[in-house]
């Protein structure tokens, strides 16, 4: 376990550094000129050359790469060339908004995939079994934007039961602050709880079909019991990793969902941050949202070995 545990964060640690570069070499080729974007067209060579110098543009590729890295590392993300204030700062506020809303997602997700995927399981072939498929089936096929939509004209709109869109502001209590993310939370887990459905009952019946199970059944053993007691626990092997896919999906691919319902997270920081040529808050930010990516694929190989005791004695 030790030695896997080592190999991991050796590789976390190089897809890292190969994602700092990839990222920014993308946003090097881009085209256009931060400084020129914030003084227009008419801005004098002087003045230009001053700007670039004071946002550190002026320097090599390379040592621009370096300085940014080693701030990175340093917890220092540079200084927005925008609104001119830390990089660092800005993620913190926006973070308070987008962690919680994946996390609510997500947990909303799977609050409602794992009962249908073991009931489906269950009763495979009945009609329950046929709903259970041909409603997730339609949840995978329309987008989460439309959902999000449709929500705002019911239930904020027509019924006023939640606001169409801002953010309270955790400062006016808990109760506001979820009210807030309650629609974009419930337009981003519906698709993701469609998924994980159909995958939590295709694992419950490959697992199902295992002849430590028959064995179970024709000791006694009843249906219900053989899947909680024994099919359920291997079952979720599968469906950690699209779990842990999932809440990666969700914190860092919420940018039309926040922008739909105005929602200051990071998703919307990355979208005006590119509107307004910042590239030094998109690297950052990408960067961060990588990391969280590389960081959840790590902690659910952790998960494995707690899930399934087999795979601690190969590791």
């Amino acid at each position: 376990m030790g030695r896997f545990l080592i190999r991991r964060l050796l590789g976390l640690i190089v897809a890292l550094a190969v994602a700092s570069v990839v990222i920014f070499l993308c946003l090097e080729v881009v085209p256009g000129d931060p400084a020129a974007y914030m003084l227009g067209v008419n801005a004098r060579p002087d003045t230009l050359a001053a700007l670039r110098a004071e946002l550190g543009l002026d320097g090599s590729a390379v040592q621009r790469y370096f300085d940014w890295i080693g701030g990175m590392l340093r917890g220092d993300f540079g200084i927005s060339y925008t609104y001119r204030t830390p990089v660092s700062g800005m993620i913190v506020d926006r973070m308070w908004v987008s962690l919680p809303l994946a996390l609510y997602a997500l947990g909303l997700s799977v609050a409602i995939a794992f009962p249908a995927g073991i009931w489906a399981a269950s009763r495979r072939g009945s009609a329950a079994d046929l709903g259970v498929m041909g409603v997730t089936q339609l949840g995978v096929a329309v987008p989460n934007f439309w959902f999000a939509m449709l929500m705002v004209l019911l239930f904020a709109i027509k019924l006023r039961w939640f606001p169409s869109g801002g953010f309270a502001g955790w400062d006016e209590g808990l109760f506001a602050g979820l009210k807030s993310l309650t629609l974009p939370a419930i337009a981003l887990a519906l698709p993701q709880a469609s998924i994980l459905t159909r995958v939590m009952r295709s694992s419950l019946l490959d697992t199902l079909g295992e002849d430590y199970i028959r064995t179970a059944r024709a000791k006694g053993v009843s249906r219900r019991r053989a899947i909680w007691a024994h099919g359920l626990r291997n079952a979720l092997i599968p469906v950690l990793t699209i779990i842990g896919l999932q809440f990666s999906f969700l914190l860092a691919g919420a940018i039309i969902i926040e922008n739909v319902f105005y929602l200051p997270g990071l998703g919307r920081l990355v979208f005006q941050a590119i509107s307004s040529r910042d590239l030094i808050v998109v690297e950052s930010v990408v960067l961060l949202l990588v990391f969280a990516v590389i960081a959840v694929n790590f902690a659910v190989d952790m998960a494995y070995g707690l899930v399934d005791p087999r795979l601690r004695g190969r590791r």
